[in-house]
């Protein structure tokens, strides 16, 4: 019987996925949505304005098979504009971005549009008015993750990241789970 401790968490939008935070200005941390065992991690990260599926674990053997580069993540993403087949196969072939101070081609990935609006909550900021003209909905799937990776890729083919949320990792999917909501589950089978 494993001691370790796994859990699926829907990161609501404006927390870090971290426990600590040690620069002046007050932030919110996951330690506020559960009350997670001393020695938890966050198994790879989402920025403060992403949402969606983070998975949380005492396990660090299972921390690197998640992050590697053989499991899925999925995101939906919500960007400014009505978005055209020539920019999903873009986006689909690799695109450049900045990272690091330095020039990085994407890994080709799975992208497409969505035929349905995904049916999230309303998030707690307001993304903005619908006067200020069309969004669409994409899918991409990724096997990498660099820093803000995803944002970067939806502006480098001229349709900026308005909402981003994390949808899937490997097999697990976020569902249902309500925002700041907490599972705990045996293990991870992704």
């Amino acid at each position: 019987m494993s001691l370790e401790r796994h859990f699926i968490l829907h990161k609501p939008y404006g927390y870090l996925s971290q426990f600590r935070y040690e620069l002046k200005r007050t932030k919110q941390l996951l330690g506020a949505l559960y009350d997670f065992p001393i020695g938890t991690m966050a198994i790879g990260r989402l920025d403060e304005d992403s949402e969606g599926l983070l998975l949380l674990t005492t396990d660090g053997r299972m921390s690197e098979l998640v992050r590697s580069k053989k499991v899925e993540k999925e995101y939906y993403v919500q960007v400014d504009g009505l978005v055209h087949q020539d920019a999903v196969a873009l986006l689909m072939a690799g695109v450049v971005i900045g990272f690091n101070g330095k020039k990085y081609k994407t890994k080709p990935c799975q992208a497409a549009l969505l035929a349905t609006i995904p049916d999230f909550p309303s998030r707690a900021k307001k993304i903005r008015d619908d006067r200020h003209g069309p969004t669409s909905w994409l899918t991409i799937t990724l096997t990498e993750g660099k820093f803000r990776q995803i944002r970067k890729m939806t502006a480098a083919v001229g349709f900026p990241t308005l909402r981003l949320v994390r949808v899937r990792v490997g097999t697990i999917l976020l569902g249902s789970l309500a925002s700041g909501a907490v599972e705990e589950v045996a293990t991870f089978d992704v």
